[in-house]
């Protein structure tokens, strides 16, 4: 199999395909008539939308950027024209991570804010515990920043998800272990809430249920230290594969303890908890918290160095790759400040493809616009949406997800890590094909369908 070399600054993530639904942004972002003058967060100028995201707490690094690189898109629209005339208002709260915290502010936002739709906002605990209250006052909650298999549920018609279920991660990599790793011994450490759970069931699907010696687990509402115990204890059982389901935060805090014990497995780490550019400072900076040295701590770094994970973009190393010269120059000129702290990478990344599936939602919708109206155009045109990704959104009147496919990758580095602006933090290797599979137990296949590109006019305009 021909190998093709990538960087990867972000999650090893976002690689988006859709079909080719040649909707140049310059032609959503049209001016029209008011309507829908009833809807909550819809005037004639304006559509309000908001989102809790952790700006603090254990989640935040890395993907406290998101939501302003989806701002820089929004900013991009709205020197255009806006949707229909209507620019996009974008209320993003800091929830820390917290479920409680995202209970109040989600209310805050519907109640007080009046917002149009939740939109990007993040996390499996955090988004599950207002999925109830949103589906009853029929706020779209859309592309929910979270692999739960619980996003596509008929008993929430509001609820969407974006990126690949977890239930797919698993399987994805659940296959690549059960080949390249056959007759080792498997350890799991995973997030005990639907994130973890899920991308086990995706596990189990194919690793051999006799390989699994040892299962661990977290909570992410008590995560302050390192996870010294359940990395002990995954040594014990002989692990010599440790796949991690985790958040940035929790990957660093499974490496450290188990490197000072001398205890370096091969890591199979979710594309969650694997975004190079953040999990590589945490690293580092927990080993000089914890007292250690700078020869130490770049050590540390280097532990990423074999990590295998997922794709589902083009990292943005991949300087000749169209989206990503979109996505650079929308941060450059709509998020500068964003930008000078992290330059591009895959939770930027993440952010603007996001905003911009929903701007092609919103464009979908039509000028009368509502809420009801909103989720019936993501059902019926979703699967046609432009994106970054390498397969197709999913989306239709019963499917709430969105990619369903991904890559296999390898972390490598071959050069002594370092954080610039602009730079890249580690390389990797894509060792597998772009494969696809539903979160089922549904067979996975290979994707031989075409790549998106940017249209011409979002490309001649960002």
């Amino acid at each position: 199999m021909q190998e093709r070399k990538l960087t990867a600054r972000g999650r090893w993530t976002r690689t988006l395909v859709a079909g080719a639904m040649g909707v140049a942004l310059a032609t959503t972002v049209l001016s029209g008539s008011a309507g829908a003058a009833s809807t909550p967060g819809v005037t004639s100028s304006s559509i309000t939308i908001g989102a809790t995201v952790p700006l603090t707490g254990p989640a935040a690094p890395g993907y406290d950027e998101i939501a302003p690189a989806m701002n820089a898109l929004f900013a991009w629209v709205n020197a255009h024209g806006g949707v229909y005339g209507r620019k996009i208002i974008y209320k993003y709260l800091d929830d820390g991570y917290n479920p409680a915290n995202t209970a109040t502010l989600t209310r805050k936002l519907v109640l007080q804010d009046n917002i149009f739709a939740d939109v990007g906002s993040l996390g499996t605990p955090t988004q599950a515990a207002v999925q109830s209250f949103l589906n009853a006052q029929k706020v779209p909650q859309l592309f929910i920043e979270s692999g739960c298999n619980c996003w596509s549920n008929s008993k929430f018609p509001y609820s969407l998800g974006w990126q690949p279920p977890y239930t797919v991660d698993g399987k994805i990599l659940g296959s690549y272990i059960k080949s390249a790793f056959a007759g080792k011994k498997i350890g799991y450490l995973y997030q005990d809430d639907e994130f973890g759970q899920d991308v086990v069931k995706g596990l189990d699907m194919e690793i051999p249920a006799a390989s699994v010696v040892s299962r661990q687990t977290y909570d992410a509402a008590t995560l302050a230290g390192p996870l010294s115990n359940q990395m002990a204890a995954l040594k014990a059982a002989g692990a010599q594969v440790v796949v991690l389901a985790t958040i940035p935060a929790a990957t660093a805090l499974a490496m450290l303890p188990a490197f000072a014990i001398g205890y370096l497995p091969q890591y199979v780490v979710d594309s969650v908890g694997a975004d190079a550019p953040t999990v590589g400072p945490l690293l580092s900076s927990f080993t000089q918290k914890g007292g250690g040295t700078a020869a130490q701590a770049s050590a540390a770094a280097g532990l990423l160095n074999g990590v295998i994970t997922s794709s589902y973009f083009a990292p943005e190393s991949e300087t000749s790759n169209a989206w990503v010269q979109v996505e650079k120059k929308i941060l450059q000129k709509y998020a500068p400040s964003l930008y000078a702290k992290s330059g591009l990478d895959g939770n930027d990344q993440y952010g603007v493809a996001l905003a911009y599936t929903f701007v092609q939602a919103l464009q979908k919708a039509g000028k009368n616009l509502t809420r009801a109206g909103l989720v019936s155009a993501i059902a019926k045109y979703g699967k046609d949406f432009v994106t970054p990704g390498y397969v197709p959104l999913s989306y239709s009147s019963s499917v709430h997800f969105g990619f369903e496919g991904e890559q296999i990758v390898k972390l490598s580095s071959s050069a002594p890590p370092a954080v610039t602006p602009t730079g890249n933090w580690i390389g990797g290797t894509a060792i597998g094909p772009v494969e696809v599979t539903n979160p089922g137990t549904g067979p996975i296949h290979k994707y031989t369908g075409k790549i998106s590109t940017p249209p011409k006019s979002l490309a001649k305009t960002a």
